[in-house]
């Protein structure tokens, strides 16, 4: 399992290792025929700013050869927000005093329509933890309703165990996107106070567990503001290795989220300036050449725009972070999008870039044939 190769790294360590790398390993990290552990240390470190631009040059090749001019288009659909955590950054938040809504039949299947006849056929499947609410009989009665709407849908719900992965794929479920938030124990309790995420090596496992149940791709993350970010993303590469060094027929991604505005007003730790994120995934880029990388509308519409060139692969659109929010807008969001461009606008926007949009890249029918 990961965490056995995670707990032989002692954090402070780290840290202090990627701190330390000279303009020197940067440039022969850039030179390197295969990079190491190592040479994406010194691509994290703060050495590394001065060389963001030949680094953005290099993903720019990497990706266009792995993946061509293409962004895969998604958009998430909120079931729920009943949450049983005090997770201290997050909006659902079980002692936040939101309104709380778990959709019905009638509103899942009105989502979901309005959702496909934007003409996204990916879809990102979104409930808080709350799995008595919540749980494995309610999410696989959503799968039978929006099932035909869709030609892919993945989950950020509750971890669940192999045997309840492998329920979501019998029932459509091909994907699993599943972030750590931090991969520092101590400050995973911290902002983990109670509920059953305060569980830091479930949590840490469920990547694995959905690779074992047969999806598709996984997901990880960290999420960027809690901790120093560039320890953080050396994990999260290392995390994202190990995934496809073990589980070579699963697509691996990785996302950037940054702390946004929600309710219960937590400030981040760490301010995550523009440099800090597009240098993150300039080195993942170039230590994972086939990795996904993910960029929700977390971020404002204009750094959207200038990350296209820089390795993204995947993009949402249109997005709503609160349930029932495509047909009325409610309270008790997640947190605030930021880009909140229409679907078709932020898809002309990517034509106009050079890039294509890409609305379904896989069907199930793939699947059945196998």
């Amino acid at each position: 399992m990961f965490q056995n190769l995670l707990d032989t790294y002692k954090l402070k360590e780290v840290q202090d290792f990627i701190h330390s790398r000279s303009e020197k390993d940067v440039e022969l990290a850039l030179g390197a025929s295969k990079m190491t552990e190592e040479d994406f240390a010194a691509l994290l470190s703060p050495a590394a700013e001065k060389f963001v631009e030949p680094m953005a040059e290099e993903a720019h090749r990497i990706t266009k050869q792995r993946f061509g001019n293409t962004i895969k288009i998604y958009a998430p659909l909120y079931l729920s927000n009943e949450c049983t955590n005090s997770c201290v950054y997050c909006g659902f938040n079980t002692h936040n005093q939101i309104p709380r809504v778990t959709l019905t039949k009638e509103e899942i299947i009105q989502e979901a329509q309005h959702i496909a006849g934007l003409g996204i056929k990916h879809l990102l499947l979104v409930t808080g933890e709350s799995p008595k609410q919540v749980g494995i009989d309610y999410m696989v009665e959503a799968l039978e309703l929006i099932n035909k709407h869709f030609s892919s849908m993945a989950i950020e719900v509750f971890p669940m165990s192999t045997e309840e992965y492998k329920i979501m794929y019998d029932n459509g479920v091909d994907g699993l996107t599943l972030y750590q938030e931090t991969y520092c124990r101590e400050k995973y309790a911290e902002v983990h106070p109670a509920g059953k995420k305060r569980d830091f090596d479930w949590r840490l496992h469920g990547p694995e567990r959905g690779a074992e149940a047969g999806f598709r791709f996984v997901g990880v993350g960290s999420l960027m503001g809690l901790k120093d970010f560039r320890t953080e993303q050396f994990f999260t590469g290392l995390h994202a290795s190990y995934l496809i060094k073990n589980y070579w027929k699963t697509h691996i991604t990785i996302s950037f989220p940054r702390i946004r505005k929600a309710e219960g007003n937590f400030k981040p730790y760490e301010i995550i300036s523009d440099t800090n994120l597009v240098q993150s995934m300039l080195a993942h880029r170039m230590f994972q050449s086939d990795v996904g990388l993910v960029i929700s509308t977390r971020e404002p519409a204009q750094m959207r725009e200038n990350l296209l060139p820089l390795g993204v692969t995947q993009m949402s659109a249109g997005s709503k972070t609160e349930p029932g929010g495509y047909s009325k807008e409610h309270d008790g969001k997640q947190f605030e999008v930021e880009d909140k461009r229409s679907v078709e606008e932020f898809c002309n926007m990517i034509r106009s870039k050079g890039y294509d949009p890409v609305m379904k890249d896989w069907d199930r029918s793939f699947l059945l044939g196998a």
